[in-house]
């Protein structure tokens, strides 16, 4: 085939391809619309024309029930209701360190008021005196806290901002009490052939006077501030100070706790013995007089015999809160609790300190929290008359002197607030 053919053969043969494509277009297009008018032929016609299985298929479709799919659940939204649930049912207390008779007491409140998920008490191991303070008042997840009415106006005095590292500045405006608890003991451990007799043959020694800030600690340099006996103060725990007075490092142990200390109690008799603090004048006006006998302390007092001292109130405390606010409505709720139960905590085997624990007992220089205060305005006894002192006064036969001075006249009160509810319960 000559040139001039090939051409004309190839521009025919291109000129069919779109052609053809044209034409196959054309068909689908076509193909589509037919489809379409028979499957509208078919549902006019009742789908005669469709084929059985595709019949089932479309009436399964347009006859089954619409089910609304659950709302998606945003990943840990169950659990922040429940933490929050468990958070506003919970209030924490911060009280004295492993052993003490303040942390004995939050435990007790646990078993008490404990009622599952519906409300706790979580009990937190602290150091008491001024980290107690600075727990309850910094400390975000802390509602309350046990202490030493007499540490808590040491640290609020205005002179101890500026001399005292663990001084926390004014505080009556800015903690409530809830209730006032029980006195906790001085206790002055020596060895026992040591020479010293009273607290003054301690001066210029080396004495163990509880951790830096705790309320040992705090109680100690006042007492011996306020008896003029100077001596050598070493921060140590408890235990490690024990350890250090056997093997004659120091010459004393000063422990401020409510009796019996599991840690002096537990002592053999033989290496210890415990200081007599006399309740001398210049201590009367902030402290009472104690004793520890020998059946709190049978391996440091001789049977039968007694060692006096002195103690200082404990006071439970929280911030002064805004009424109303939610940290407020949940030591409100607290108070609901507690009040009503102080019998039971009375009983045994509760803490024998809770025997001494007084709900209608004022702080001097702090205030009542105010719902502690309602509770106590709705549900207290009346008020006590003369005839109901006079009483109490002759069941425990008490003399003229015995009330001779402050100290002594609030011990009398207290005693007989305590028993003036003990007969309001009955």
């Amino acid at each position: 085939m000559d040139e001039g053919l090939q051409r004309a053969c190839r521009r025919r043969a291109c000129s069919r391809v779109p052609t053809a494509v044209l034409a196959a277009a054309a068909f689908v297009v076509v193909s589509v619309h037919a489809l379409a008018g028979l499957s509208s032929a078919a549902a006019q016609t009742g789908g005669a024309q469709a084929p059985p299985r595709a019949a089932a298929e479309a009436s399964s479709t347009t006859t089954a029930p619409v089910r609304p799919r659950p709302p998606a659940r945003r990943p840990g939204a169950e659990t922040a209701v429940t933490a929050d649930r468990a958070h506003a049912n919970t209030v924490s207390i911060v009280a004295g360190g492993t052993g003490s008779t303040a942390l004995a007491a939050v435990t007790d409140l646990a078993a008490v008021l404990d009622d599952g998920d519906a409300f706790r008490v979580l009990p937190i191991v602290g150091s008491g005196g001024a980290q107690t303070v600075r727990d309850v008042r910094l400390l975000k997840g802390i509602d309350l806290g046990i202490a030493s009415a007499r540490a808590l106006t040491l640290l609020s005095r205005p002179d101890a901002a500026g001399s005292r590292p663990d001084a926390t500045g004014k505080l009556d405006d800015k903690i409530s009490i809830v209730t006032k608890l029980f006195n906790e003991e001085i206790h002055v451990l020596v060895r026992s052939d040591a020479a010293a007799a009273t607290l003054a043959d301690l001066a210029e020694k080396p004495v163990a006077i509880g951790e830096p800030g705790s309320g040992t600690a705090l109680i100690a340099r006042d007492v011996f501030d306020r008896l003029g006996v100077s001596v050598t103060a070493v921060a140590l725990p408890t235990d490690d100070a024990v350890e250090k007075l056997r093997s004659g490092e120091i010459a004393a142990v000063v422990l401020l706790s409510g009796k019996p200390v599991p840690a002096l109690a537990r002592l053999p008799a033989g290496p210890f013995r415990l200081l007599p603090l006399a309740y001398a004048k210049p201590l009367q006006a902030d402290y009472l007089p104690a004793v520890l006998s020998a059946e709190d302390y049978p391996g440091l007092v001789a049977p039968g015999g007694a060692i006096e001292t002195v103690a200082a109130g404990t006071v439970l405390f929280t911030p002064s809160w805004p009424k109303g606010s939610d940290r407020y409505k949940r030591i409100e709720r607290f108070v609901e609790k507690l009040f009503p139960k102080l019998a039971a905590l009375q009983a045994p085997p509760r803490h024998p300190k809770w025997r001494e624990t007084s709900l209608a007992a004022t702080v001097p220089g702090f205030s009542r929290f105010p719902a502690a205060e309602e509770w106590l305005r709705k549900n207290a006894p009346p008020p006590v008359s003369r005839e109901q002192f006079d009483k109490f006064l002759a069941s425990r036969r008490v003399a003229a002197d015995d009330a001779a001075t402050p100290a002594d006249r609030e011990k009398l009160f207290q005693e007989f607030l305590r028993w003036n509810e003990t007969r309001a319960r009955r």
